[in-house]
């Protein structure tokens, strides 16, 4: 799936370069994650939208275009993706605890970005964290951190 998905990268940068695959795979698998908690409750938001933008620009220090391609990709690898564990996968080989742990925070700021959280929502958050490897402790941590922080 992901080989696919970094051809459609590259086609589009027209990066030829299979050097960074590594951190190509990190970033579409993060971007699809936060593209598919953006839209479990049935409504995606622009202001959710415009934060799914910001966290991938400055999570990966991409340019506007990067970003828009990167998202556009993204919706089409949550599209296709059949469970969450193909990209969990690839972020739990790739990442560090504490980089997982930002993905769960990031996760949280989108689900907090319309002011509300359904229950689906929740629910995502709680699966990605136990693929991920990260505590209860943690997620709820970071998800009391978020809320207190205004989303």
């Amino acid at each position: 799936m992901f080989a696919a998905f970094r051809r459609f990268l590259d086609d589009l940068t027209g990066d030829d370069d299979q050097t960074d695959t590594g951190e190509d795979d990190v970033r579409l698998a993060a971007a699809a994650l936060l593209f598919h908690v953006m839209g479990i409750d049935g409504v995606a938001s622009d202001d959710e939208a415009e934060l799914l933008r910001e966290l991938l620009k400055h999570r990966f220090e991409l340019s506007q275009e990067d970003t828009r391609r990167l998202v556009a990709a993204a919706g089409e690898a949550d599209a296709q993706a059949v469970d969450l564990y193909g990209f969990t996968s690839v972020l739990k080989q790739n990442l560090e605890i504490s980089e997982r742990e930002r993905i769960v925070e990031m996760m949280w700021r989108i689900v907090f970005a319309d002011g509300e959280l359904h229950e689906f929502e929740d629910n995502l958050v709680w699966r990605v964290a136990e693929l991920l490897g990260v505590s209860g402790g943690a997620r709820i941590r970071l998800k009391q951190m978020v809320r207190s922080n205004g989303g």
